[in-house]
C-alpha cells in the first residue's frame, strides 16, 4: 500500500452507515445543549471534531474485543473509519456549521431592533416575509423561552413550539440549505477524482484514524495500541491535563503553562511591532497534526503568518500608517486592517490555479455533462446536479429579492471560496479554519452595493452569515474526506445514501435540538454570546450600508491586486521549481484568526519533522508520527473526559482543552 492511499478491505456494509448516521444524530442532539447552554468543550467543532474521534476509538477497542471473542467480525476498520467519517460530516451541522447562529440570524433584526440602530424603518421592509415567523410571538417565544419552560421535559418543551409558525421559514431556509449541500455535494465528486488522484493529496487529517482503523484490520491492534512511542505521546499529554485539569477545579495545584504572551516584550512600534498581539498556545493535538501535515506545508503556515506580521511593521517603520477607515463596512470575520484586504485577491488566484490544474479533468467531466456515450470520469452525474443545482440556487435567490445579476456574481464567489477553503483545510490538514475577507467583501470591493440593491444586499449578507462565512465546520472538507475514505468501494450507491442520509438527518436534528433549547431556556440566556453579537453585527452592517455608509477607500483594491501578485508568483513558483520551499495555502491563512492559534503548533510539529527526517531518515519518522499520534489521541481523550464531566455534572468543563 502506497502512502496516502486506503487499503481496499472488505465491503462496506450497511450496518456501518445505520451507525454513523445514528451517530451522527445522537451528537447533533447533544451538540447545542452542551456547547451553547453549558459551553462546555466541543463535542462537535472544526474539522477533526471531538465526539466522531472518541467514538472511533471505543469502536476501535469494541470491535478488536468482538473480533477476538467470537471470531468473527462486528466491524472492519474501513467501516468504522467510514462510521467516523459520517460522523465527522454531520457533526459540523449542529454548530457553527450551521445550527449555531441560524436562529440568531433570524432573531437578530427583530430581537435586537431600536430606536437607536433604526432596523425596524432600514431593514424590516426588505426582510424576506417568508424567511421569519408570522408575528412577532414566535421570535419572543424563540428568545425569552417558554414560560416554566426551564421545568419542562424536552418532549413537553417540543409539543408546545408553534410549529405552524414555523413551517414556511423551515421550509423556505431547508430549500436553501439543501440546495447548498447539494452543490457541495456535486463539488466534492467533480473535484474529488482530481484530488484524490491525479494531484494524490495527502490528507493529514485522516492519519490518525487511519492508523487506529488499519491497526484493526492488520488483526494487531493490541501491537499498536501497545506501541512505546504512541504510549509516550499519550503519557505526556496526560500528563498535560491531568495537572492543568485539576489546577482549573483546585487552584492550590500549580498549573503547567500552554500560553505564553511575549507582547510585553514586543515594541509598540517599529518593525516588530507586528508581533503586539502574538499569543504562543501550547496543544499537543495540534502539534501532532502539524507533523503528519509535512514539512512543506508546516513550514509556510507559519512563515507566512511571520512574514504578515513582519508586514505590518514594515509599513510602520516607513510611515504608512492606513486608518482602518479605508476599509469601509465589510463582513470579514476577521478583517480589521487593509492591508488585509491582500486575502481577497490571493483567494481568487489560488482558485484559479486550482482550476487550471484541473483543467483536463474539468474538460472531460465537462463533455460526459454536456453529452453522452461512454464517460470519461466518474463526475457525469455530478456535473450534471451541479448545474441545476446552482439554478435552482438562483431562482432561490431571486425569490428572496436579489437581481439576477448579482447572484450571478454572489453565487460562484461563494463557491470559490469554499472551493479554496477546503483546499486548505485538506492538504493542510488544518483542524480549524477561518476566512480573513467574506466572499461579500470581495464583490463590494469591486463592484459596490449598486449591482445588489438593498434588498439584494440584505439576502446576500443574511445568507452569507447562514453558510458562506464560517468555515470552522464548514460542509465540504467533510464530503471530500468522506469521498476519500470510500475511496475504490465498490459499493457506491450505499455511500451515496447514506451520505444523503446523514445530511437531511443532523439538519432536522439539529434544528429540532435548537428549537427545543431556545424555547425551555431562551436565546437570551445562552453562554454562546458570539452568535447573537456576530448575527447582530451582519445586519448592523447591512443598515449601516443601505443607510449610505461611505464608500470603501481605494487602499482594499490596491492590497487585494498585490495580494492576488503575491499568489500568482507563489502558485507559479510552486508548480514549476521542485525545490520551491513554501506552499500557496500558507499565505491564505497568514492573517487567519485560526493561524493566531494554531502558528506555534505548526511550528514547532514542522521542526519535529525535519529533525526526524535529516537524523533519523524514513524509518524514524515512521516510529516517531506514533508518537506524534498519540499527542492527537491524548489530547482528544483528554477533551472527551473533561467534556463528559461537565455534561454529566450540568455545570460545564471549567477546564477547556481546546478553543472554543
Amino acid at each position: 500500500m502506497t502512502d496516502g492511499q486506503l487499503p481496499a478491505g472488505p465491503a462496506l456494509r450497511p450496518r456501518a452507515a445505520f451507525l454513523g448516521m445514528a451517530l451522527a444524530a445522537l451528537i447533533c442532539a447533544l451538540t447545542p445543549y452542551n456547547n451553547a447552554y453549558l459551553n462546555n468543550t466541543p463535542l462537535g467543532g472544526g474539522h477533526f471534531p471531538l465526539a466522531p474521534f472518541i467514538a472511533l476509538v471505543w469502536l476501535v477497542f469494541l470491535a478488536a474485543f468482538f473480533n477476538r471473542v467470537f471470531r468473527r467480525p462486528l466491524l472492519s476498520g474501513r467501516e468504522l473509519l467510514f462510521v467516523w467519517a459520517l460522523a465527522a460530516l454531520g457533526s459540523g451541522i449542529a454548530w457553527t456549521g450551521l445550527a449555531r447562529t441560524f436562529f440568531s440570524n433570524l432573531a437578530a433584526p427583530v430581537g435586537q431592533a431600536s430606536a437607536g440602530n433604526h432596523f425596524a424603518e432600514v431593514l424590516h421592509p426588505l426582510m424576506p416575509k417568508a424567511w421569519y415567523p408570522e408575528g412577532a410571538a414566535a421570535l419572543d417565544l424563540l428568545s425569552d423561552g417558554l414560560p416554566g419552560g426551564a421545568r419542562m421535559g424536552w418532549l413537553t418543551v417540543l409539543g408546545k413550539i408553534p410549529w405552524d409558525a414555523w413551517a414556511m421559514p423551515l421550509a423556505v431556509w431547508g430549500c436553501f440549505v439543501f440546495l447548498v449541500y447539494f452543490i457541495l455535494s456535486c463539488l466534492a465528486g467533480v473535484l474529488g477524482r482530481q484530488w484524490l488522484t491525479n494531484e494524490r493529496m495527502a490528507f493529514p487529517l485522516l492519519q490518525v484514524p487511519r492508523l487506529l482503523t488499519e491497526s484493526l484490520d492488520s488483526g494487531k491492534p493490541g501491537k499498536f495500541l501497545s506501541d512505546r512511542f504512541l504510549l509516550a505521546g499519550l503519557a505526556a499529554t496526560a500528563f498535560l491535563h491531568c495537572v492543568n485539569g485539576l489546577h482549573a477545579y483546585f487552584p492550590s495545584v500549580p498549573e503547567i503553562p500552554a500560553l505564553f504572551l511575549p507582547g510585553s516584550y514586543v515594541p509598540a512600534t517599529g518593525l516588530f511591532s507586528g508581533f503586539l498581539k502574538t499569543r504562543v498556545y501550547i496543544y499537543p493535538a495540534f502539534i501532532g497534526l502539524a507533523f503528519l501535515a509535512g514539512r512543506q506545508v508546516s513550514f509556510s503556515f507559519w512563515f507566512f503568518y511571520v512574514a504578515g506580521a513582519l508586514f505590518l511593521g514594515v509599513l510602520s517603520v516607513t510611515g504608512t500608517q492606513i486608518p482602518a477607515s479605508a476599509l469601509g463596512t465589510t463582513f470579514g470575520p476577521t478583517l480589521a486592517r487593509p492591508e488585509e484586504c491582500q486575502m481577497i485577491g490571493a483567494y481568487f488566484v489560488y482558485f484559479i490555479f486550482i482550476i487550471w490544474l484541473a483543467r483536463r479533468h474539468l474538460r472531460d467531466v465537462l463533455r460526459d455533462t454536456l453529452g453522452g456515450g461512454t464517460a470519461r470520469t466518474d463526475a457525469r452525474w455530478s456535473g450534471r446536479g451541479l448545474l441545476i443545482g446552482i439554478g435552482l440556487l438562483t431562482v432561490w435567490f431571486r425569490y428572496s429579492g436579489m437581481p439576477l445579476p448579482a447572484a450571478a456574481l454572489f453565487i460562484p464567489a461563494c463557491l470559490a471560496v469554499l472551493i479554496v477553503a477546503t483546499r486548505v483545510i485538506c492538504q493542510g490538514g488544518l483542524p480549524y479554519m477561518t476566512l480573513t475577507a467574506a466572499p461579500l467583501d470581495g464583490l463590494l470591493a469591486f463592484f459596490g452595493t449598486r449591482v445588489f440593491t438593498a434588498a439584494g444586499l440584505f439576502t446576500a449578507a443574511v445568507a452569507q452569515k447562514v453558510l458562506f462565512l464560517d468555515m470552522r465546520e464548514t460542509l465540504m472538507p467533510g464530503l471530500v474526506h468522506a469521498r476519500k475514505v470510500t475511496d475504490g468501494a465498490p459499493e457506491r450507491r450505499l455511500v451515496s445514501w447514506a451520505v444523503a442520509g446523514t445530511l437531511v438527518l443532523c439538519v432536522a436534528v439539529s434544528f429540532a435540538a435548537m428549537l427545543a433549547l431556545c424555547h425551555r431556556h431562551g436565546l437570551r440566556e445562552m453562554r454562546d454570546t458570539w452568535a447573537a453579537e456576530t448575527a447582530f453585527a451582519v445586519v448592523d452592517n447591512v443598515r449601516s450600508l443601505v443607510e449610505g455608509a461611505p464608500a470603501p477607500g481605494h487602499w482594499p483594491r490596491v492590497f487585494a491586486l498585490a495580494g492576488a501578485g503575491v499568489m500568482l508568483v507563489l502558485a507559479v513558483c510552486y508548480h514549476r521549481f521542485f525545490w520551491w520551499p513554501l506552499h500557496p495555502v500558507g499565505y491564505l491563512t497568514a492573517y487567519s484568526s485560526a493561524m493566531r492559534i494554531l502558528w506555534f503548533s505548526f511550528l514547532a510539529g514542522w521542526a519535529a519533522n525535519v529533525l526526524c527526517m535529516r537524523y533519523g531518515g524514513v524509518r524514524l519518522y515512521q516510529r516517531a508520527r506514533l508518537f506524534f499520534a498519540g499527542l492527537v489521541a491524548g489530547d482528544f481523550l483528554a477533551g472527551g473526559f473533561f467534556a463528559s464531566l461537565g455534561f454529566i455534572t450540568g455545570e460545564g468543563s471549567l477546564y477547556q482543552v481546546f478553543p472554543l
